[in-house]
């Protein structure tokens, strides 16, 4: 097969990994522009003309209890998806970040000869150490996307490459915060408070009832308050049942998608952990972090596991609580809505917030598709 008709496939589990899968297509089709790639990808992927033979949504499981519930579905579209890939025998395989399901299928088609890489370190400074076992029988590189993990990858025998942070990319070092406010309707003198309760199902049915209740506090405080909140068209009806519940119908406005947009607009955001959170950084938005999960997932298996004192990563990257976290039993709506309401009574905090957040941003900005279609080729004449 020539340079110019690499196969290539992919797996990416939830939206964040899309969007981080998209750029990358985007290097490797600026390095090979004949390339096809193929396997469960998102809409970014699928624009970029990737064929995805699941939906990317049947992978968007979070928590132990909940993937347990998804465990037979899952398990047996890992098995269809291996076999076709040992049958296919694509020039490498790249599984974009979901580490449950993507490292064990690394590990069993590296073993059987098909190169592997693996984009985005799990999180193994932050929680559950012992996967840095499973990145090494699985992956022959790794795409870093945080300037520190490089070297700590190198301890442990693990080949990688810093690619920069996908998302610096792809959100400017200055938003336009009026511009977002015209796309989206909103009044550019309006105080806005965006809710972002996360991408999955799971996530949603937790977070989203202790998020609109919040909300409808800080109505109460502050009636001028506009809330807005960006939603996945197929968790819509899931959120729409949340919203009726905390009496808040028709006062959050759902926006189909667009959280960058929303990110941009707000003046403070109440927004779930996970790498939405990041991207709220990017934007230079004060926060408030929160979760929610199944009880016996927490007990049992997050608070034994992790290492480090923060969830959200604008903390971990910082080094310390530059915003708020307030999680499981201590996110009550009125601790939600307090927290939220303390960033717009103080004006010279957030400024010296978005300061810290333009010097992260610079540290993580790289040109990230080529660096990534560098690191590629690497394996690929390894």
């Amino acid at each position: 097969m020539s340079e110019t008709q690499r196969q290539f496939s992919l797996v990416a589990g939830e939206a964040s990994g899309d969007l981080l899968a998209g750029l990358m297509l985007d290097g490797l089709q600026a390095r090979w522009p004949t390339m096809k790639a193929a396997g469960i990808g998102g809409p970014q992927m699928l624009s970029r003309g990737f064929e995805s033979w699941w939906p990317q949504e049947k992978l968007a499981v979070r928590g132990y209890v909940e993937v347990l519930r998804h465990y037979a579905e899952i398990a047996g579209i890992r098995r269809q998806l291996k076999a076709r890939l040992l049958r296919e025998s694509p020039d490498i395989f790249i599984g974009v970040d979901a580490p449950d399901f993507n490292l064990d299928l690394e590990a069993g088609l590296r073993s059987r000869g098909i190169r592997t890489a693996h984009f985005v370190c799990p999180s193994i400074w932050a929680w559950r150490p012992e996967r840095v076992e499973k990145l090494r029988a699985a992956a022959d590189h790794v795409l870093c996307i945080f300037p520190f993990e490089p070297e700590l990858l190198a301890k442990h025998g693990v080949a990688a490459s810093y690619v920069g942070h996908p998302l610096a990319n792809v959100i400017p070092m200055v938003p336009d915060q009026a511009a977002a406010r015209v796309a989206l309707g909103i009044d550019g003198d309006a105080t806005v408070v965006a809710l972002l309760p996360g991408s999955r199902r799971s996530e949603v049915r937790h977070i989203a009832s202790r998020f609109f209740a919040a909300a409808a506090l800080m109505m109460k405080a502050q009636p001028s308050l506009q809330f807005i909140a960006p939603v996945l068209p197929n968790l819509r009806a899931d959120v729409e049942q949340a919203l009726e519940a905390a009496g808040m119908t028709g006062r959050v406005t759902l926006l189909d998608g667009r959280s960058h947009a929303a990110l941009a607009a707000c003046d403070v955001t109440l927004i779930a952990s996970g790498t939405a959170t990041l991207e709220a950084a990017l934007f230079k938005r004060p926060m408030v972090i929160s979760y929610h999960m199944n009880s016996l997932t927490w007990n049992l298996v997050m608070r034994h596991k992790q290492l480090q004192p923060w969830v959200g990563l604008p903390n971990i990257l910082s080094g310390e609580f530059v915003v708020p976290e307030v999680l499981q039993d201590a996110a009550t709506p009125q601790a939600l809505a307090d927290a939220t309401l303390e960033w717009l009574a103080a004006p010279d905090k957030v400024h010296a917030l978005q300061q810290r957040f333009c010097a992260l941003h610079a540290e993580l900005l790289r040109d990230t598709p080529t660096l990534c279609a560098d690191a590629i080729q690497k394996v690929l004449e390894g």
